[in-house]
């Protein structure tokens, strides 16, 4: 982990003024998520821009790193290191207050400079893109859930920070965490297939040997009947993780509250869905239609009202705590 550098210079050294990096960033979340998008618009305005700001360099960081337009079209890339050395360097240039001609890293620079977010976070998402600049593939559960943390859990922890959680409020951060990993475990399993077209898997080697499937063979059609249970088994994680995010979202203004379960409930709905559908899950891609969409703002708000339902910790997974002198 890179430990955080001095706090980034005010945002007019860096060549951009801030309306027009939020105008970017609004356009950003809007062709990138509309699942986002539609949870983002609960915020108040001050929080829902900083979000922007933040999902516009995510989504940036993402694109280069897969070859995708806005998430769209992941195709294989054969100059993925390159890449990767592209986003860390200009990444660390933004955060120093380095001019830059790319709105997606002013916008990172600018959200890093207003809510002070602790650099060690925003390094480890660039971590997660050497992941698989490496091809790595998780050889058990726990390599499966470190893969997690660097490509969404640190996500989370940068928007609780965003949405004022205390970058010390270990216990809330550990909740946030929990948040992004049940994205990201709910995305593994709905893209099963997608990632197998450019070479990817995330599925643990030990839960291939356990189900009696071959390395790179899993989406071959005669052994759908084993790959089902395994995308149930990340549904089920993803659950048990998101049950724990909304115990953590209590401690939320009420409005960022009201925004995160918004969005845990939509993404939830994947997991579910795939969990539902079994053997077909991989047929046509899972998606939440815009009614279910609006159908978890309305219920999200009744929740965010009330008292969420306990669910402790315990046997899940935990994020890497950094040493007390790299705070920052």
């Amino acid at each position: 982990m890179t430990p955080s550098p001095t706090p980034t210079p005010p945002l007019k050294a860096r060549g951009f003024e801030r309306a027009s990096l939020v105008a970017y960033a609004r356009d950003s979340i809007a062709r990138g998520s509309k699942s986002f998008a539609l949870a983002s618009k609960l915020f108040d305005a001050e929080t829902r821009e900083r979000a922007w700001l933040l999902y516009a360099w995510c989504r940036k960081c993402d694109d280069l790193a897969d070859g995708q337009d806005m998430g769209h079209g992941m195709s294989a890339v054969t100059d993925a290191h390159a890449r990767v050395a592209y986003i860390r360097e200009q990444t660390r240039a933004a955060l120093a207050g380095a001019p830059t001609d790319d709105p997606a890293f002013a916008a990172l620079a600018c959200v890093a400079h207003e809510c002070r977010l602790p650099h060690r976070y925003i390094y480890d998402v660039i971590d997660g893109f050497d992941l698989d600049a490496d091809e790595w593939r998780p050889r058990h559960e726990g390599d499966l859930y470190q893969y997690c943390y660097h490509v969404a859990g640190a996500v989370g922890l940068l928007m609780a920070i965003v949405m004022g959680v205390d970058p010390q409020d270990d216990e809330t951060l550990d909740r946030a965490c929990d948040l992004g990993l049940a994205f990201q475990l709910a995305n593994i399993a709905r893209d099963l297939s997608e990632d197998d077209s450019v070479g990817r898997c995330y599925l643990p080697m030990e839960w291939l040997a356990e189900m009696d499937i071959p390395p790179g063979q899993h989406m071959k059609p005669w052994l759908r009947s084993q790959l089902v249970p395994l995308a149930a088994r990340l549904a089920d994680r993803s659950e048990a993780h998101e049950a724990s995010a909304r115990v953590g979202a209590e401690k939320l203004p009420f409005r960022a509250r009201w925004a995160v379960l918004a969005a845990a409930g939509i993404y939830g709905d994947i997991a579910r869905e795939v969990r539902r559908r079994g053997a077909q899950a991989w047929d046509h891609r899972v998606i939440t239609s815009r009614g279910q969409k609006i159908g978890w703002v309305a219920r999200s708000l009744a929740q965010a009202l009330g008292d969420p339902k306990p669910a402790g910790r315990n046997g899940l997974w935990t994020r890497p705590r950094p040493a007390d002198a790299a705070r920052g």
